[in-house]
């Protein structure tokens, strides 16, 4: 044998090694966000088996690499960690806690990863049966969009256990750039729901300017750009403009197709509004936005959450 192929066997044999070391994953939920963090899972060497009730999506990541199961628990059958990504917190109790739930057949010592948006209490719950059971949960919800779980940046905003925080970590750092312990189980929940509805806020604020401006003869790009450098910047300004064509790569420029779907950002923004209530705190521009967005996702349910702009001025939705 050369040299040369004395190498590429000691690459290959270490790749092997790498790869071994690594725990198996399960991975639930493969929508627009669940895809590509799995994907990146692969590209860093991680064996992953997928499920979700999408074919495209099964057949998208087994080409990729994943091996496939046709429920969660045949999915989870051999992992030694489990991570979800799914719409809401009665699909979250639905796989762990259900009639035919995950948490009863995993193993003791099993690391359960969710990175669904859900309520607080609902994370609780399923933490406080996975403890019962010796199983390791972490709710685990992200930010940073379609984008950031392409680019493998993500935020990752933590709760549960040091311990279990220490484990998920360099998993956690394979699809994202920003990995956060927020404290207890259900902490990562309230910390999210606080950012989102900061974001529902902001977003609807800056649609609300930027047509403003243009129903009074301004450029919206020039709008923006000036903006940006003014005290009214911020992150929808700088990465994800709601108004048509002044930004490339983002929903609005796309006829608000991909993205963060305006009905999911109408759940998020329900679930501060839940938590605000039984924690009688008062949160007036919340409680607007998430108006605003129960009455957009009438129509424009399945659109970037971005199409608020919208609400101001339909013709953007063929522009």
């Amino acid at each position: 044998m050369s040299a040369t192929e004395t190498t590429k066997q000691n690459q290959n044999n270490n790749a092997q090694n790498n790869k071994a070391a690594k725990p198996k994953i399960a991975f639930i939920g493969l929508g627009n966000m669940g895809t590509p963090m799995a994907e990146n899972l692969l590209k860093a060497g991680y064996s992953l088996c997928v499920y979700d009730l999408s074919a495209p999506a099964i057949a998208h990541l087994q080409q990729s690499g994943a091996t496939v199961a046709d429920s969660p628990k045949a999915a989870a059958a051999d992992a030694q960690v489990v991570i979800s990504m799914l719409p809401a917190g009665e699909h979250v109790h639905s796989v762990y806690l259900g009639d035919n739930g995950l948490l009863s057949d995993l193993p003791k010592g099993t690391l359960v990863i969710d990175c669904s948006t859900i309520a607080a209490a609902d994370a609780r719950a399923v933490a406080d049966a996975a403890i019962e059971l010796g199983i390791e949960f972490l709710d685990a919800p992200v930010s940073g969009g379609t984008g950031g779980a392409i680019a493998g940046s993500l935020t990752f905003i933590v709760g549960g256990s040091a311990e279990a925080f220490a484990r998920a970590e360099p998993i956690l750092a394979t699809m994202g750039k920003n990995i956060f312990h927020a404290g207890e189980h259900g902490a990562g929940q309230v910390a999210k729901i606080c950012n989102n509805m900061l974001l529902g806020i902001l977003m609807a604020g800056t649609a609300e300017a930027i047509n403003l401006g243009v129903k009074n003869g301004l450029d919206p790009k020039v709008l923006s750009d000036i903006m940006l450098q003014s005290s009214g910047r911020n992150w929808t300004l700088e990465v994800y403009n709601p108004y048509p064509q002044v930004m490339n790569s983002v929903p609005s420029s796309n006829r608000y197709q991909g993205g963060f779907m305006t009905k999911l950002m109408r759940k998020d923004l329900n679930l501060a509004m839940q938590t605000a209530e039984k924690t009688k705190v008062d949160t007036p521009m919340g409680a607007k936005a998430a108006e605003l967005y129960e009455a957009h996702t009438l129509e424009y349910g399945d659109k970037d959450f971005s199409s608020i702009m919208a609400f101001h001025d339909s013709s953007v939705l063929s522009k």
